[in-house]
């Protein structure tokens, strides 16, 4: 009956995780900061970053931007965002996720974004 018992905790495990399903954010994000702004995702569940690679998206042209991010459903993710050479200037989590935020993340697969703006 051990066995058993074992077994089916390790189906259930696994039945688990392969219920995690991939899945998609889309953020809408607007600066209208006079300065080119660095703006980075960051999971708050998993070890990850978008663009990710030691890599950032600059947002310096006061368009309306989207960002599609695929992810895991119901995975937190919270942007962060900071003027370029100057990291003390930033939004939601500011560079490499390091500040606490209100209101800046999102679960993937519960809907897109609001538009943000960054001034």
């Amino acid at each position: 009956m051990k066995v058993l018992g074992i077994v089916g905790l390790v189906m259930a495990s696994v039945m688990a995780v392969q219920t995690a399903s991939a899945d998609s954010l889309k953020w809408t994000i607007r600066s209208d900061y006079p300065h080119i702004v660095s703006l980075e995702f960051y999971s708050q569940d998993y070890n990850r970053a978008w663009p990710g690679d030691g890599q950032v998206y600059m947002v310096d042209d006061y368009d309306t931007r989207e960002f599609s991010l695929s992810c895991e459903s119901g995975e937190s993710i919270c942007y962060g965002a900071w003027v370029r050479g100057n990291e003390n200037k930033y939004w939601g989590t500011g560079m490499n996720n390091s500040q606490r935020c209100n209101d800046c993340c999102y679960t993937c697969g519960y809907g897109d974004t609001d538009l943000r703006i960054l001034n």
